[in-house]
């Protein structure tokens, strides 16, 4: 028996599955997880000692790769001061200042500790402001494990073969409407249904929990039109796509300005920390300025602030290094998985192969996939050292500490193992 079995056996007596968020089990790839000791760089260690190139990137924060030693640095000196103080720190406004000076439409912001948090308080705010209670969300797209927000969720809802959640009342979904990404069509459909009654529409501008999906084109400039017609806030999920897509995330690479948005993981630089905000009158209306409100103990601690300042500051100082060399390299992925045989979405650093007939455009597409080749390919590309995501529903992240070499080795191991699980299909 390995280690990481070992520590799996125990686990599973007192975690539900063994893990503290479901995809990490490995279930949907009949697999045990390795369960990690040690990242540098673009390499991450298991308990067994065993090495692998690493694209799951902690989800996502990870856009410098492991340990960055500027972003260790600077948490281990914060931590020296003190954990948490539940009070106003400096840093907390230097990093608001950071987001703020990539992401323009963020004209006032509050931090919180996770993605979920922010998601969650941004359509709070939307439904305080504008004195309605529907909003609109999308098939596939996930925005947090909210009440309300499972519904037709993609991430780990769909890995588990289950788009919501039990334990959530119906009263609590029964005003969140689901429209149909990249189909605008739909979400037009859905206002005209309910005039007067949607807060808002929250989407992810990339969508990145059913596997990749860009928009097309034209998409997310409908939706703000859409909006703007009748009288919601367009709100952008941008917890996976903030400061990894572009500097200035999505909303900087489609030039669309959502009124509200949300951004996690890289902003947190590891830490758990994540912001929502957007326009002034809006954000105006949360506690103590205003009657929505939303609170948290741990909401800009020390220790997070410090490693999202860092962070954030390195990629302002490099971006005209950092973003075209992680676009190159996921560049030579896609290329990889191409020829290899399966179609491919990428943005940016976001890549996604698919085992399906050809690149999803929607929810329904990405429902067509083969999971059980899936299943294969991974447990191939795990045999030869790579780390990708145990789901075909989850995103690659590739990190500017990803070598030439090691690159090209994920590019040899592509081609294997993806011809190894179409072979034995």
């Amino acid at each position: 028996m390995s280690e990481s079995e070992r520590l799996f056996e125990e686990a599973q007596t007192i975690l539900p599955g063994g893990v503290n968020s479901p995809v990490r089990a490995f279930r949907a790839v009949h697999a045990v997880p390795r369960f990690l000791v040690r990242g540098k760089g673009d390499t991450v260690w298991d308990a067994d000692g065993d090495s692998y190139t690493d694209y799951v990137m902690s989800w996502g924060p990870l856009v410098l790769g492991h340990a960055r030693e500027e972003v260790v640095r600077e948490v281990c000196e914060a931590a020296a001061q003190g954990l948490t103080f539940g009070a106003p720190t400096g840093r907390e406004t230097r990093l608001a200042e950071e987001i703020r000076f990539a992401c323009p439409h963020m004209e006032m912001l509050r931090l919180v500790n996770s993605g979920t948090e922010a998601t969650m308080s941004a359509i709070r705010v939307a439904r305080g402001f504008t004195g309605r209670d529907k909003i609109i969300k999308f098939e596939g797209c996930y925005h947090g494990h909210s009440d309300g927000l499972l519904v037709k969720a993609g991430s780990g809802c769909l890995t588990g073969a289950s788009p919501d959640s039990l334990g959530v009342p119906a009263s609590y979904a029964q005003n969140t409407l689901v429209a149909q990404y990249n189909d605008a069509e739909s979400v037009r459909r859905l206002f005209l249904a309910n005039e007067g009654e949607i807060a808002c529409v929250i989407v992810e501008p990339v969508a990145a929990n059913m596997g990749v999906v860009p928009p097309e084109k034209g998409f997310l400039q409908a939706l703000r039109k859409l909006c703007d017609e009748f009288g919601a806030l367009l709100i952008f999920d941008e917890v996976i796509t903030g400061f990894r897509v572009a500097y200035g995330g999505a909303a900087e690479l489609y030039g669309v300005k959502p009124d509200l948005a949300a951004y996690g993981k890289i902003v947190g630089g590891g830490m758990p920390l994540a912001v929502y905000g957007g326009r002034k009158d809006a954000m105006s209306l949360v506690a103590p300025l205003g009657k929505v409100y939303q609170a948290g103990t741990l909401s800009g601690n020390p220790v997070a602030t410090a490693a999202g300042l860092a962070t954030l500051r390195i990629l302002r100082e490099n971006k005209e290094i950092v973003y075209p060399k992680i676009e190159r390299n996921a560049a030579l992925l896609e290329e990889a998985y191409r020829e290899a045989g399966v179609p491919v979405n990428r943005v940016g650093s976001l890549l996604s192969p698919f085992f399906c007939k050809s690149a999803p455009r929607s929810f329904a597409d990405v429902c067509t996939c083969d999971t059980e080749a899936f299943a294969r390919y991974f447990n191939a590309m795990l045999g030869r050292g790579e780390y990708v995501a145990p789901s075909q529903f989850e995103a690659m992240f590739v990190s500017f500490a990803h070598t030439g070499e090691h690159i090209r080795r994920t590019c040899s191991a592509i081609s294997e193992s993806v011809r190894e699980a179409l072979r034995e299909k």
